[in-house]
């Protein structure tokens, strides 16, 4: 529907006034207590929501489509919304209908405004997030040889830059691989950005992500003036060194953020800058083989994250988190990491006392965001003094190691530090204690009063005392009316709109209004309603007095949210430790459950192995019951051993052993312990994978161009300081090619790039090369043969496969028996005839498929019936004594023989 002011009503014209302001917004206009959509944005809403779509008023004639929620449980609605990819824009009425009134007479329309703008990068409730992970509202600003980024999770404060360089035709990969590194709930590019036709084709798998800002405001100076004033410095380097291209970003989330929060800007902690050589780095394609934080299946277990995550805090759960997404490079930060897990190996008691406590803390980076925008109940600014108050509490429980024969020294010098950095809240934990009810006691929201404690402030109990005396007031008039007027059943009632009056039932309507102290305000189906001059008195008396507790009591919590937020820095720190301490503790706790080991890692160029288990794998055979994972070593070094060439046939395991051993290797320079006996590694710079089929038809490309492309990746990237994992390089096109591009692969990595790389493949003819590459090593997945089948033993040996057992495995997938057999008749005629090499050399030589069809239905037809299955049919167990079903095992042993 086209919609303009002309001919609309007073009420309509607001409406669009204020719509019009926020076009690509769906628009919740507060109505009393519903927020209420109208025209357009009712329909989608609607449609989206699943609710009722119905008409209001009229427009040119036509009825008003609307649909509506309530406002108490807007949060739900919004919810879906956010996740469909739309933007709400939240407006509120600013003042009640008596002070539009009193401001503009009878007709005055309630003044309303937009109070906020809701996009999925900017949410702050825990009923709108998944409070276990961050969400991030990502800038991207692109020059013709770098990106600048900036990230910031507005519900927890943090904010993260970083800029990447580029060579011409690198920009496209870099920026994909960026996206999946940060998964962000938003992303604000420039309206130029789609000009590059590689950056659109990236872009348009999130446009339900996406915010369009017009290239102007991607402005340097103004960025810069932004985060100088934003956090009140003389100059940004007090921060760091940042690029041009980190400013602009960093200052245009700034600048979004104020906008869709109308100039109410939340507590950030100071922008951190990361840098490539911080952290190993991990490709899209490899976080997506390895399923290190998101699983192909979509289930949250089959993660390496839902694996390993024995948090009990959610800022402990977002630290692990982030841990998987950006693996140390530092060897000295990953030693401080072990050496608090070891701590907590050694210190059971202490462990298990400290997590009980961390069971108790809640989310200190959530709350402060929350009262830095106004958003934050009395309930949470209470959970945030009990949480404070745990501080000397672990503080104390660690320092008091030797109660548990344990002695200050095996106190890690890193823990040792964090503990003395906490602040002492004392005083604030005094302070909210003592002000607020108790948590039981406590609204869910400020706006409804009646959460500082009785005693507190003596003016507000002179108040409320005086308002309990008014209503107590206000009973005993009714009761005076009953006996004025006979009418027993004459209530005094109150509401919102119409405030006190009195009621009484339609058939005293007549007798009240002769009486002339009552003056008759309106009639109902129920009955009629009365005022008097005494009641409107009492009730102005009362509402001055309410409104003078409401608003010292408004006056007293924000007084204490100030408070809080003068100790921002201090508590930030604070959820910090938590979260490693609740991180270590829970790794402490799966390295116990799991017999993992402390893993060594140094600057040397070594990959050692012993016992290695894919842990996501190992946990799925254990719940399963489906017997026991199968542990493999793994040696390689950048002297004589950098490549282990990998053959044997498909369900032996070979995919599981490369990918385990690359998890490995993420696990140790996250600083937790690993799932092997023994684990030696050199730092790894990068690790890489190709690892699976899959194509990509959106942008044109087929399994094997997919393969391709990201085998280039890891040829023109990897470094002698990278881990590389290659299953069935070249498999997408025909034999000779495929083989010769996964010949020239393997020289590559061996000469060129010097990594450490496992390569597994069905190529067999690759094993010759042993023969001239001197720091390749074969291998191969060991199988026994018994009876005419095949046992996968899953475990990896010396030496190479001589066979790929394909048909074997074709059986176990349920392939037609026919087909089984014509296999096998084909291969059996392949493998005899060498030096036929074409198909059209040896078609000759056997016979068509049909004829093999109809020698094999009348072998079916012609086979007698088994004598032991004709006999198990005809048993019946439910009848069987004991004694009877012993005779028959025997009997059908005696038949099976």
């Amino acid at each position: 529907m086209t919609v303009t002011k002309d001919d609309a009503t007073p009420s309509t014209r607001q409406y669009l006034d204020i719509k019009s302001q926020y076009e690509e917004y769906l628009l919740f206009y507060r109505v009393g207590d519903f927020y209420e959509l109208f025209f357009d944005d009712a329909i989608k809403a609607s449609n989206a929501l699943s609710i009722q779509l119905t008409k209001k008023g009229s427009y040119k004639g036509e009825p008003i489509p609307m649909c509506g929620v309530p406002h108490h449980a807007y949060e739900n609605y919004l919810t879906s919304l956010i996740k469909q990819g739309y933007k709400v824009a939240i407006c509120e009425q600013t003042e009640t209908p008596e002070e539009a009134k009193k401001r503009g007479g009878s007709k005055a329309l309630v003044n309303r405004e937009v109070i906020r703008l809701v996009t999925s990068g900017t949410l702050t409730e825990d009923a709108l997030l998944d409070v276990c992970q961050n969400n991030y509202l990502l800038s991207c600003f692109q020059t013709e040889k770098e990106f600048g980024f900036a990230w910031v999770d507005l519900s927890t404060g943090d904010f993260y830059t970083r800029n990447t360089t580029f060579d011409v035709g690198e920009q496209a990969e870099v920026l994909r691989n960026f996206l999946a590194y940060i998964d962000a709930g938003e992303i604000i590019v420039s309206d130029v950005a789609f000009r590059d036709s590689s950056i659109f084709n990236i872009l348009r798998h999130y446009k339900d992500k996406l915010t369009v800002l017009p290239q102007a405001r991607f402005n340097s100076i103004n960025a810069q003036k932004m985060l100088e004033k934003f956090y009140n410095i003389q100059t940004i380097d007090a921060f760091g060194s940042f690029t041009k291209t980190e400013i602009i970003s960093a200052g245009i989330v700034l600048d979004y953020i104020e906008t869709t929060q109308k100039g109410k800007l939340p507590q950030l902690k100071h922008p951190v800058k990361y840098t490539q050589n911080q952290f190993l780095e991990i490709d899209a394609s490899t976080r997506q083989n390895l399923e290190l934080t998101d699983a192909n299946n979509k289930e949250k277990k089959s993660t390496l994250l839902g694996n390993i995550n024995r948090t009990i805090t959610a800022c402990g759960s977002r630290l692990l988190n982030n841990y998987l997404k950006n693996p140390s490079l530092d060897i000295k930060i990953i030693n401080q990491r072990l050496d608090l897990i070891e701590f907590f190996i050694r210190a059971p008691e202490i462990r298990k006392k400290l997590r009980e406590c961390l069971r108790q803390v809640s989310d200190i980076e959530k709350i402060i965001a929350r009262m830095s925008l106004n958003r934050c109940p009395p309930t949470e600014l209470f959970q945030l003094g009990e949480t404070l108050s745990f501080v000397p509490k672990i503080r104390n429980l660690i320092y008091n190691i030797g109660t548990y024969n344990l002695s200050l020294e095996q106190i890690p010098v890193e823990l040792d530090k964090k503990l003395k950095s906490m602040a002492d809240f004392s005083a604030l934990v005094t302070e909210i204690g003592d002000a607020l009810k108790e948590y039981k006691e406590l609204p869910n929201k400020t706006n409804t009063g009646n959460f500082i404690r009785s005693g507190y402030n003596a003016r507000l109990d002179q108040l409320q005392e005086y308002t309990f005396n008014q209503r107590s007031a206000i009973e005993k008039l009714e009761k005076k009316y009953c006996d004025e007027t006979g009418i027993s059943n004459l209530k005094i009632r109150n509401t919102s709109i119409l405030g006190y009056f009195i009621e009484v039932p339609t058939k005293m309507a007549k007798e009240m209004i002769q009486l002339p102290q009552f003056i008759h305000r309106q009639s109902v189906l129920s009955g009629a309603r009365f005022t008097t001059v005494e009641l409107n008195e009492m009730e102005q008396e009362l509402n001055s007095a309410g409104d003078k507790a409401l608003a010292l009591e408004f006056s007293i919590y924000d007084n204490l949210i100030d408070q809080a937020l003068c100790a921002t820095s201090d508590m930030y720190n604070v959820a910090t430790i938590f979260a490693e301490l609740d991180v270590a503790s829970s790794l402490a706790d799966l390295a116990i459950e799991k017999k993992y080991c402390r893993p060594i890692v140094d600057d040397s160029l070594d990959f050692i192995i012993k016992d290695g288990k894919h842990p996501v794998v190992e946990s799925a055979i254990e719940k399963a019951h489906d017997g026991t994972f199968v542990g493999n070593d793994c040696s390689l070094n950048g002297i004589d051993n950098r490549i282990w060439l990998i053959t044997g046939p498909n369900m032996a395991g070979k995919s599981t052993f490369l990918r385990q051993n690359a998890i490995i290797a993420i696990l140790a320079q996250i600083g937790s312990y690993v799932p092997c006996s023994y684990a030696k590694i050199g730092l790894i710079d990068k690790i890489f994978s190709r690892v699976g089929a899959s194509d990509d038809l959106s942008r044109g490309r087929s399994t094997f161009m997919v393969e391709m492309v990201e085998t280039a990746s890891i040829l023109n990237q990897a470094t002698e300081r990278s881990f590389v994992i290659l299953d069935e390089i070249g498999r997408g096109t025909a034999t000779y090619d495929g083989l010769s591009i996964a010949w020239s692969v393997i020289e590559h990595l061996h000469e060129v790039n010097k990594c450490r790389a496992l390569f597994a493949t069905h190529y067999h003819e690759l094993t010759v090369l042993s023969n001239k590459l001197t720091k390749l090593s074969l291998h191969c997945m060991k199988i026994k043969e018994f009876n005419g089948n095949v046992i996968f033993l899953h475990q990896v040996i010396d030496g190479a496969a001589d066979r790929s057992y394909g048909i074997h495995v074709a059986k176990l997938a349920g392939i037609p028996q026919v087909v089984i057999a014509r296999a096998e008749q084909i291969l059996q005629s392949l493998e005899q005839n060498p030096n036929k090499t074409t198909i059209s050399d040896i078609e000759n030589d056997l016979p068509l498929f049909s004829v093999l069809k109809k020698e094999h239905k009348k072998h079916e037809e012609t086979a007698k019936p088994s004598p032991a299955l004709e006999l198990l049919k005809q048993i019946n167990p439910d009848s069987l004594t004991p004694r009877e079903a012993l005779d028959k095992i025997y009997e059908l042993k005696k038949l099976a023989d």
